[in-house]
């Protein structure tokens, strides 16, 4: 299995966390098999583009949130990656806590 789970929502609360937000938590890895999914479909175009920066980000975007991490943007991402062979995926990862 690729993913620990795969979803098709957002569980938690809204983030409200703008893309200068996001720009600005640094990227680390994450093991693609601790992630849970937010999509369950994705553009087959932003998976095979060699070029894709989908959204304007170089990095996937992961939402921590009891104790769990969700992948809210970048399924092609991960997915490229899981074909590739490769078991961790550069993420921003972002922590909510349970007051939102």
């Amino acid at each position: 299995m690729i993913f620990k789970r795969v979803g098709d929502h957002r569980p938690y609360p809204p983030h409200g966390l703008s893309a200068s937000g996001w720009s600005a938590l640094p990227p680390r890895q994450i093991r693609l098999d601790h992630l849970v999914t937010t999509k369950d479909t994705l553009q087959l175009a932003a998976l095979l583009d060699e070029d894709s920066t989908f959204f304007g980000d170089l990095f996937a975007h992961v939402v921590e949130w009891r104790g769990e991490f969700y992948l809210e943007d970048g399924l092609h991402r991960a997915l490229r990656a899981a074909l590739q062979q490769r078991h961790v995926l550069h993420a921003r990862v972002h922590r909510l806590e349970e007051d939102g």
